[in-house]
């Protein structure tokens, strides 16, 4: 847990493209590398990897500042930008241009397509062929005075054996013969993710690195850029991707949720938090626990080896855990913008005591207003409430009104504690018991049959309101 010594040998980042809204894939990549961090009183550094100018967008790194300050993800270090890079990223061009690492590449994205194209169909793993590897000096000359563009490439070696241990999946071994050549700087000139991704990890003190193992392919090219560069990599753990209901990789398409929309539909940010902790990593603790006992919890040998799938009925189950356990004021905050035109101001405290373990969202507050706010004519009978009414008939809300007629003034101002004896009055005229007893009176009060303790119900409504809503549902029975 983060003690306030931070332990500068140890450095996490979390490096999104603007290119969208941030989703649960890239969220538990930045939650992963803050809770390993904080574990160990290290530094978290946020980087925006935005070289991509056509796709990359301002509202989009606003919106992924937004939903790390929300969730509580701060940062230490950063935000650092790639697209204010460049320069940085062009003298290591140099670099390894005066190494000999790379050369320019003429070939056309149709080109380099049908290549892919014919090697799969001869059974051949995909990579390029080292077409404009010997060009002549003079060669390269001629295609660029024509006006041809072109990308960079860096050299891979033959023959070579790349090998790290990878700190969730145990020793990796890549053989570069199955590598080839690839691109480290695109025909505009900006960086590709494969070079300013590692460049920027070693030269801003990245020590570990933890990501989606949709990147494990990407490591051995980026060490070998490090290594010829002869800066040090970090430590690199590539945990399992998540996967949707359909077994495919979580999208839009089968469910994945955008921060943002969460955010606005009421879900809390240590529900989410709570949910994600858990997606792929295991803890024991399976109770809602606060952002600094994730941390301390938080352990990469607990990381599975399979795929985690996205549940929303387990998210959907971590929102209502942090509903539950937050504070009135809290729980208010949120529900307000649902009940505020419904509920007096001087009952809000008695309102959200009553309410709060009932709800999982905060427009669920909206259903337990109505059911005691509005007025009886206003309230709906679904067709199981009206038969809850029928079977009970209506001598059992006669025997309630005459019970609530005819108590004392001393006992009309609170309406809660006389519920106990309601209850007995009617048991003791009716000879009802159980949900035959409670089921009738509450939907006559609530047209629900289940929520809240009916007794603090009634006592928000008051005994005018439950004397018209009894009233109301005696008068539905004789009219079915």
């Amino acid at each position: 847990m983060y003690n306030g010594q931070m332990n500068t040998s140890l450095k996490t980042r979390f490096a999104p493209s603007p290119t969208g809204l941030m989703h649960f894939g890239n969220l538990r990549t930045a939650l992963f590398n803050y809770l390993y961090a904080r574990r160990f009183n290290g530094s978290f550094l946020l980087r925006i990897e935005d070289t991509d100018m056509g796709r990359s967008e301002t509202q989009y790194t606003d919106a992924i500042l937004t939903d790390l300050r929300w969730l509580g993800l701060e940062w230490q270090e950063g935000p650092y930008h790639q697209s204010e890079r460049q320069a940085i990223y062009n003298d290591y061009y140099e670099a390894l241009e005066k190494k000999g690492r790379v050369y320019p590449c003429f070939c056309t994205e149709e080109q380099l397509a049908i290549t892919r194209k014919v090697q799969l169909a001869s059974g051949q793993p995909p990579r390029y062929p080292g077409t404009c590897k010997h060009l002549s000096t003079e060669a390269v000359l001629a295609k660029r005075a024509s006006g041809l563009s072109f990308t960079l490439r860096f050299e891979v070696s033959d023959g070579a054996v790349v090998e790290f241990e990878d700190l969730v999946k145990g020793p990796q071994r890549f053989e570069t013969d199955h590598i080839g050549d690839f691109i480290i700087r695109r025909n505009d000139g900006t960086a590709s993710f494969m070079f300013c991704n590692a460049l920027d990890d070693a030269l801003l003190g990245v020590t570990h690195a933890l990501r989606g193992d949709d990147h494990l392919t990407n490591t051995p090219r980026q060490i070998l850029i490090l290594q010829a560069l002869q800066l040090p990599a970090p430590h690199y753990g590539h945990f399992p991707t998540i996967l949707g209901p359909d077994s495919k990789p979580l999208s839009k398409r089968n469910g994945s949720r955008a921060i943002q929309d969460l955010r606005e539909e009421g879900f809390l940010p240590l529900g989410i938090l709570n949910y994600l902790a858990r997606l792929g990593h295991h803890d024991a603790d399976q109770t809602l626990l606060s952002l600094d006992t994730l941390c301390a919890h938080f352990d990469l040998s607990h990381i599975s080896s399979s795929p985690a799938h996205y549940d929303a009925i387990q998210l959907n189950h971590w929102q209502k855990e942090a509903m539950h356990r937050s504070t009135a004021a809290e729980c208010w905050q949120q529900i307000a913008p649902y009940v505020i035109d419904h509920v007096p101001e001087a009952k809000v405290q008695a309102f959200v005591e009553t309410v709060q373990q009932n709800l999982v969202m905060p427009k669920d507050a909206l259903q337990w207003a109505n059911a005691i706010f509005v007025d009886a004519a206003a309230l709906h009978y679904s067709e199981e409430i009206s038969g809850v009414l029928f079977d009970a008939g209506t001598d059992f809300f006669e025997h309630a009104l005459s019970f609530i007629n005819g108590l004392p003034s001393s006992k009309i101002s609170s309406a809660g504690p006389i519920f106990p004896e309601l209850v007995s009055a009617l048991q003791q005229k009716t000879g009802l018991k159980g949900k035959a007893l409670f089921f009738p009176l509450r939907a006559a009060l609530t047209a629900e049959l289940h929520g809240p303790e009916l007794a603090k119900m009634l006592d928000l409504m008051g005994l005018e309101s439950a004397k018209a809503r009894l009233k109301r549902a005696e008068n539905h029975v004789k009219n079915l």
